[in-house]
């Protein structure tokens, strides 16, 4: 519980029903430790509903995270703890969803593979509401072949049924696994690793990271057949259901896998792309930072936009994106050339700002009186030969190809 303590406090987070912070949690345990220990060894601990809140998703939608008290994210860490090596021996390699040493990179290094042997057509299996549809009574016969002792059954059990909080109002849970306590990515890989087993008694190459699933074939006839088939068996075994519209059949070309997309390089060699949702998601972030209007002023502009894109790239790393990346970059260049024009006002402060990096006094009085817009201004020669990128990246501003630069040779 010590460990799980400096855990739960080194990940921060957000408070749950009862507003106590981690920041909080240390006095609060030195008051309740014994009594804490106590009902848990006794069986008697009760733990408290999650907090509801919904997280913005593509399309407009929302997903539903369950925040729980830190007491119980301190519980839950403990037990996560004791029961991963446990889990570990026995999950298979193509899982590699919240597992150590595990994640989105060497998924999407083990689709490559599955592609260059030639498996170029996928079942994109998906689980409807996966997190929210887990059956309890089939979760905790899972765990029972493996936790001997009746009292972690017991204490995963009251965490299934605890309840949710929207609002002020209470919700009995009944379903489901609530995304957002420690304990959630275990158990929905001890759920899903039956799935995993089944695959893999049935010859099938696939990869799964948490509920994404691809399943490879060498043809589209051999993945209808396994959709089929395999969909039966997530419904009646594991009691999921199937997403029948979103589980695609066909061709791995264009699918979007994990933020990725693939395309085939030559002579049946495959490559990793960055898929155009995720490029449109980057271009709509990047506009919100150099928003004009945003009044965050340089200094903030400047942080933000370079750890985004730091985030960015160290996660796209994998993908061949050079050219791609050049093109935005010069359309984020233009953006923040508008963002600097717009802040400087006044004709005077265009004037003086133009001569200090380099504009004759004539050309510079001119240029600072322009009645051209901010987009056209941007785009004229009076900004992109003033403004230039290496001006641009010596005044502190970040850009892709930098980052990426970066990210390959190291």
């Amino acid at each position: 519980m010590n460990l799980a303590y400096k855990r739960v406090r080194s990940n921060k987070g957000s408070f749950g029903i009862d507003k106590l912070s981690t920041e909080n949690l240390l006095e609060w345990l030195l008051e309740h430790k014994e009594s804490l220990i106590e009902s848990l060894e006794n069986g008697k601990y009760k733990p408290q509903a999650v907090r509801r809140v919904e997280i913005p998703k593509e399309g407009g939608k929302t997903r539903s995270l369950g925040i729980p008290s830190v007491v119980d994210r301190l519980v839950q860490q403990s037990i996560a703890q004791i029961l991963t090596p446990i889990y570990e021996q026995e999950f298979l390699t193509s899982s590699h969803g919240f597992r150590p040493k595990r994640g989105c990179h060497t998924a999407l290094k083990e689709v490559e593979n599955h592609l260059n042997d030639k498996y170029s057509y996928v079942v994109d299996l998906d689980l409807e509401k996966f997190f929210d549809t887990v059956n309890h009574s089939r979760l905790i016969e899972l765990l029972s072949k493996k936790v001997k002792d009746p009292r972690v059954i017991s204490l995963i059990h009251k965490y299934l049924r605890a309840g949710v909080v929207v609002g002020n109002k209470f919700e009995e849970s009944v379903l489901g696994v609530p995304q957002g306590g420690p304990l959630s990515p275990l158990l929905s890989n001890i759920m899903l690793h039956e799935l995993d087993k089944e695959l893999a008694r049935r010859g099938h190459r696939f990869v799964r990271y948490a509920d994404d699933c691809l399943i490879f074939c060498k043809s589209k006839r051999a993945c209808l057949g396994v959709k089929e088939s395999i969909t039966a068996f997530i419904e009646s075994v594991l009691y999921l259901r199937v997403n029948k519209e979103k589980t695609t059949v066909g061709y791995i070309k264009g699918k979007k896998f994990l933020g990725y997309s693939f395309y085939n390089k030559s002579k049946g060699k495959w490559g990793l792309c960055v898929h155009p949702k995720s490029y449109s998601k980057l271009k709509d972030r990047l506009k919100e930072i150099t928003n004009r209007s945003n009044g965050m002023g340089y200094q903030k502009t400047k942080e933000l936009l370079r750890y985004y894109l730091q985030g960015w790239v160290s996660y796209f790393k994998l993908a061949d994106m050079s050219g791609k990346i050049k093109r935005i970059d010069e359309w984020l260049r233009f953006r923040i050339r508008m963002l600097i024009w717009k802040s400087w006002k006044k004709i005077s402060t265009k004037y003086n700002n133009l001569r200090k990096i380099g504009v004759k006094d004539n050309q510079a009085y001119q240029w600072a009186n322009t009645r051209k817009g901010y987009c056209r201004t941007a785009l004229s020669p009076i900004l992109q030969t003033t403004l230039s990128t290496r001006t641009l990246s010596k005044a502190g501003y970040t850009f892709l190809t930098d980052m990426y630069l970066k990210c390959i040779v190291n």
